[in-house]
């Protein structure tokens, strides 16, 4: 897909994959959102993250998604937004500091909607990998998807 080009319902087959521009993470941005979002010592305290089961500082794995979510949209320019209508996350690794982040997105399946034929849903399955190529974050999401002529 040519970049900054609008992807619709229509440009997309299972088996399209997409990969997201870098984004490189340090401890100052993983304690100042751990300290707005989610405040627990192995988020905000690297002496203190040591002594937990994380040994040492991790981002939150809400922060690892939002970080996700801002290299989807780069990334995948669906028509309209990229609009979430569920998924399945998990995080098989931390992500530290340090950390270089990119995301790999693959259609998993389109299916377009009988009620509404100027829609359907996308599943696309998201690995959010580190410099080492090593998954912090997989996620499998249903995203609403419009057609050309809606």
């Amino acid at each position: 897909m040519p970049a900054g080009k609008t992807i619709y319902l229509d440009d997309l087959a299972v088996g399209d994959v997409f990969v997201s521009e870098e984004h490189a993470l340090d401890a100052e941005q993983i304690i100042r959102f751990a300290t707005e979002f989610d405040p627990q010592p192995f988020h905000i305290e690297a002496d203190a993250a040591k002594e937990t089961y994380f040994e040492g500082l991790a981002a939150s794995g809400w922060h690892t998604a939002a970080i996700t979510m801002k290299l989807l949209v780069q990334s995948l320019p669906l028509s309209r937004g990229v609009i979430g209508a569920g998924g399945e996350i998990s995080w098989p690794r931390a992500t530290r500091p340090g950390d270089v982040l990119k995301v790999t997105s693959t259609v998993l399946e389109l299916l377009p909607s009988r009620s509404k034929p100027d829609r359907g849903f996308v599943v696309v399955e998201s690995l959010t990998r580190n410099q080492a190529g090593e998954v912090c974050q997989k996620l499998v999401s249903k995203v609403l998807c419009f057609r050309k002529d809606s």
